[in-house]
């Protein structure tokens, strides 16, 4: 696992030596970072289930002015502090070592945020709830992307729209912008014919 760009390109990542995580992979980052490219260059940005940090120290080799790290797992936490001891310890990356879905409800992760990346267990979709939350820390015109298992169909609450969903191997990218006053939506994925809501 590597930096693919920007200030700290190349630059190894350690990565988790406990079983239950899976990092987003190099290729699945870079699928990312090529949507997200004009948008990361001074933005603030919340990595939440951050696991090793890869997302977020991505984002800030690439420019991004803060990165707030959500994880719940100590040891996680403690990987992603190692990881940005590795790339100088930038004052800019803070991480917290809570529950997303509380974190996000009370707001412990001050917004608003251009970019909030969620990255949940694998094979479970984060409650609406929990994206509802995420949605009110978004400034105006920010993205709220998750990714998931092409086989786990999100419920998106109202607050959010769908607005580009990209798949790479089993994991999908669901890139969501504010909506106040949608529906909410299912995201479902049909190998025939690309992602698409219900």
């Amino acid at each position: 696992m590597r930096v693919i760009a920007g200030t700290w390109r190349g630059r190894r990542l350690e990565a988790p030596r406990w079983g239950g995580l899976r990092p987003t992979s190099d290729r699945l980052r870079e699928t990312l970072f090529n949507v997200l490219a004009p948008r990361v260059e001074g933005a603030r940005l919340l990595d939440a289930y951050a696991g090793t940090g890869a997302v977020g120290i991505e984002a800030l080799s690439r420019g991004a002015a803060h990165v707030t790290f959500i994880d719940r797992d100590r040891r996680a936490a403690a990987l992603i502090r190692s990881n940005l001891a590795r790339c100088g310890l930038p004052d800019n990356g803070v991480v917290l070592c809570h529950d997303v879905a509380l974190a996000l409800a009370r707001r412990a992760a001050p917004g608003p945020y251009a970019i909030i990346f969620l990255d949940p267990p694998y094979d479970r979709a984060p409650a609406p709830e929990t994206l509802d939350a995420a949605a009110g820390l978004l400034e105006p015109g920010g993205l709220l992307i998750l990714e998931h298992a092409r086989r786990v169909a999100p419920l998106v609450p109202s607050s959010l729209h769908v607005v580009r969903a990209l798949r790479a191997g089993d994991s999908v990218l669901c890139f969501c912008a504010a909506a106040p006053g949608g529906a909410e939506t299912r995201i479902r994925f049909d190998p025939r014919a690309g992602p698409a809501a219900e």
